[in-house]
């Protein structure tokens, strides 16, 4: 019931926020007779509209996102093995809904993601917060006083640092998730986060956090992450490192986890990046389990409103602590891109995982590969900036 008053909410604010920017697309496509007086130069302009999406400084954004999607070894469970975000085969599914208020720090700000959908599912799939926390993908507080020099500390729920890739499909170069976001790092973090800047082109920052993915801790201990990026020209590079207890009920057994990311926009239609992960979970006896993992992927935009994009990657899961299975995992992925209107985006999307083992499901069977094909819709209406 709950599910169901979130999904007519969004919905009904998707509507009415449609309605709202049509009768402006509207009233602006109107043309002006030309009389004397619009012939004649204004003697200065007129002023920018305020979006209606902006209200006294805090910002209303909404997505809705769904697919389609087909499985070519047609497995007997109707599911995408190592997928997080796109994992149900042959079927139309719902995979976020949201709503997104957001009120820059002055010096006290906030920022909270509401919704639902599969996607709030995934990411919460191993939180033993109470159900009502699972339609938060992010729920913060945010301080930044003028006399701080640039530093702002968050207090809350926020999604995770690592990673060359994010929750949002629509600010994403492909559909689905690559290996590295779904397998090597977390999704999101409870705790106090930090970030400063240390002269013109590096930035740095702290976390203490919980567990990964954990509203609750199941220890006393406390997860520490350190996050550093320096940019200059067209050149970004990041680099996460967290580490921390993650075992039930003792601190012993520390989860290292490091994800560096190069990006480059080489220029207006062409951006390219590589993204290695480097994860290792100690057991709280003896030995340790690790994954190692490098993906890279590019985009090149054709005009305004298409774009193609290609991912490559490969994921060692050398224990089998990710996977389930010790196996090394390869996937490749092309993704065309329409932009119908401002608002709406449409992606189809070519994609291939190989294993060099018989880990995915065919039929009633087993095969070293698993092809599928998805077409995506997304509608995303936020603020002009």
């Amino acid at each position: 019931m709950r599910t169901r008053c979130i999904a007519l909410t969004i919905v009904g604010a998707f509507v009415v926020t449609g309605v709202v920017l049509a009768q402006e697309q509207q009233a602006d496509a109107v043309p002006v007779p030309q009389t004397q007086s619009t012939q004649t130069p204004a003697a200065a302009a007129a002023p920018t509209p305020k979006s209606p999406l902006t209200q006294r400084g805090t910002d209303f954004s909404f997505l809705f996102d769904g697919y389609v999607d087909g499985n070519f070894n047609h497995s007997d469970s109707g599911f995408n093995q190592l997928r997080n975000f796109d994992f149900r085969a042959d079927t139309a599914h719902v995979n976020m809904g949201k709503i997104t208020i957001d009120h820059a720090p002055t010096p006290f700000g906030f920022h909270l993601d509401v919704g639902f959908g599969q996607t709030f599912d995934v990411i919460h799939s191993t939180d033993r917060a109470p159900e009502a926390f699972k339609y938060f993908e992010q729920a913060y507080m945010s301080l930044k006083p003028k006399s701080w020099h640039g530093l702002q500390i968050d207090a809350g729920e926020f999604v995770t640092s690592a990673g060359a890739k994010v929750i949002e499909t629509n600010q994403n170069w492909n559909y689905s998730r690559p290996l590295l976001f779904s397998r090597a790092i977390p999704y999101y973090h409870f705790g106090i986060r930090s970030s400063f800047p240390i002269g013109p082109h590096l930035a740095g920052g702290v976390h203490v956090v919980q567990r990964w993915n954990n509203i609750y801790d199941n220890n006393s201990g406390k997860t520490v992450g350190l996050t550093g990026a320096y940019a200059w020209k067209k050149v970004t590079w990041s680099n996460v490192c967290y580490v921390g207890p993650e075992e039930s009920r003792t601190n012993t057994g520390i989860r290292n986890l490091y994800d560096t990311t190069i990006l480059v926009n080489a220029n207006d239609k062409l951006s390219y990046y590589i993204n290695f992960d480097y994860g290792r979970d100690k057991n709280i006896g003896s030995g340790s389990q690790q994954g190692t993992g490098i993906a890279r992927a590019a985009r090149y935009a054709i005009g305004r409103k298409y774009a193609i994009a290609g991912r490559l990657e490969l994921f060692d899961d050398i224990d089998g602590f990710s996977t389930g299975v010790a196996q090394t995992v390869k996937e490749c992925t092309l993704t065309g891109e329409y932009k119908m209107t401002n608002w709406l985006m449409t992606r189809l999307e070519f994609r291939n995982d190989g294993s060099n083992q018989p880990f995915f499901q065919k039929d009633s069977g087993t095969s070293k590969n698993q092809p599928t094909i998805l077409l995506g819709l997304v509608a995303y209406i936020a603020p002009q900036k």
